[in-house]
């Protein structure tokens, strides 16, 4: 096996980072490695952290990921338009339906008519819903603490910083999110 085209067998999630900006640098010389590398890591690192939230904490509670953001958005800004929590959540609209009808079936949500607009719906959590999310987050915040324990809370503060600089900057090349 030679390091510059190594085995499939013999990548894993994280070299595989290695083994990408190395190759795609090589082929596309203009590519610019170090920010290919902080976006594989970054996407990477987010991936890891929802999927291990939705598999210890939610789908235990039979949430997707996506229910719990919908409950969580709910529950933190309700009573809510669905078109709202589609925009809290950062899900589209007709996600948003879906998982509503789901947990309306489920007994943690309610809809009724918008007083403001008799077309308009608002969405709010029953009492089992909201005994659901507060039990739900206190777990999730658990596996929050132990993720984020490898850092210092400066390590925190400035990594929190950074993500919102990263954020923020992007406002000046259009980029693309739901709305």
């Amino acid at each position: 096996m030679s390091h510059e085209n190594p085995d499939a067998e013999q990548l894993h999630f994280w070299s595989f980072i290695d083994h990408a900006v190395s190759r795609t640098h090589r082929e596309l010389p203009a590519v610019d490695p170090l920010a290919m590398r902080l976006v594989l890591t970054f996407t990477r690192a987010a991936s890891m952290l929802v999927y291990d939230l939705e598999s210890t904490v939610h789908r235990p509670r039979g949430w997707s990921w996506a229910g719990f953001r919908v409950v969580f958005a709910i529950w933190l800004a309700g009573p809510v338009e669905a078109k709202k929590v589609a925009e809290l959540s950062g899900m589209s609209r007709a996600a948003v339906s879906a998982l509503i009808a789901t947990l309306e079936r489920d007994g943690l949500v309610t809809k009724e008519r918008a007083p403001y607009d008799g077309r308009a719906v608002l969405l709010s959590l029953t009492e089992a819903g909201r005994e659901a999310i507060t039990t739900a987050y206190q777990a999730h915040n658990e596996r929050e603490q132990e993720w984020v324990g490898a850092l210092s809370e400066d390590e925190q503060h400035t990594l929190i910083a950074l993500l919102e600089k990263l954020t923020a900057h992007s406002l000046q090349f259009e980029v693309k999110q739901r709305s």
